[in-house]
Parts: structure tokens; C-alpha cells; sequence
């Protein structure tokens, strides 16, 4: 199984991007899927996930309304739309998928699948 997570970049601050994720390996069919970040010196922390049950999406309370998280399975793809962006957004951002019919999101942070990530950097 691969994973790649595409779109980070350099934006300024209240710019948007869009981070997709996709995988080689498996498809995305009963599959709860997250987002995590990494900024440099601190622990990981888990940002949003979909639940494959109903498609519930759930956001870290620091989102606020800002990330939308989105699944095509059509297409094998997750996304992160990320808008009104903050410097306190930079860090490495990475997609996490789990074991089919298993329940994650948003209680489990132990998924079974990862990319290597995509930087996101946002100037101020």
C-alpha cells in the first residue's frame, strides 16, 4: 500500500489550499480516513477525519470552520480544503487510512496506513 499526499505550498496568511491523498493498494470503501500535522518541535496532532459509516466529517476544535475535509471514493481520494490560513497552520500534513469496517474516527489517532506527507508553510 502507498500513499501520497499532493498540494501543500507556500501561502500568506488568509490564503487557501487544497491537499489531496490518494492510495495505491486499496480502495477507500469502508474506510475511516484523517488528516494529522507535524509543525517542527512539536508532537503530531490529529485535524480532521471522515467516519466511512455515514461520512461524518469531525475537525480538531482548532479548525474552527476554516478546513473541510472530503472523500471521493469514485476517484480514491481524500481532501482537505484549508482556508483563511495561519501561520500557526505550518507544518508537515499527512493522511492516515484505516482497516476496512474499523471504527477511528475521531477517538483512534493509530491508523494503519500513512503518507509521507506534504509541507504546508503559511507566511504572516
Amino acid at each position: 500500500v502507498q500513499v501520497v499526499e499532493t498540494g501543500g505550498g507556500l501561502v500568506q496568511a488568509g490564503e487557501s489550499l487544497r491537499l489531496s491523498c490518494t492510495a495505491s493498494g486499496l480502495t477507500f470503501n469502508s474506510r475511516d480516513m484523517a488528516w494529522f500535522r507535524q509543525a517542527p518541535g512539536k508532537e503530531r496532532e490529529w485535524v480532521s477525519c471522515i467516519k466511512w459509516s455515514d461520512g461524518t466529517p469531525v475537525y480538531a476544535d482548532f479548525v474552527q470552520g476554516r478546513f473541510t475535509i472530503a472523500r471521493d471514493s469514485a476517484k480514491n481520494t481524500l481532501y482537505l480544503q484549508m482556508n483563511s490560513l495561519k501561520p500557526d497552520d505550518t507544518g508537515m500534513y499527512y493522511c492516515a487510512i484505516g482497516r476496512r469496517n474499523k471504527y477511528y474516527c475521531p477517538d483512534l489517532d493509530a491508523y494503519d496506513y500513512w503518507g509521507q506527507g506534504t509541507q504546508v508553510t503559511v507566511s504572516s
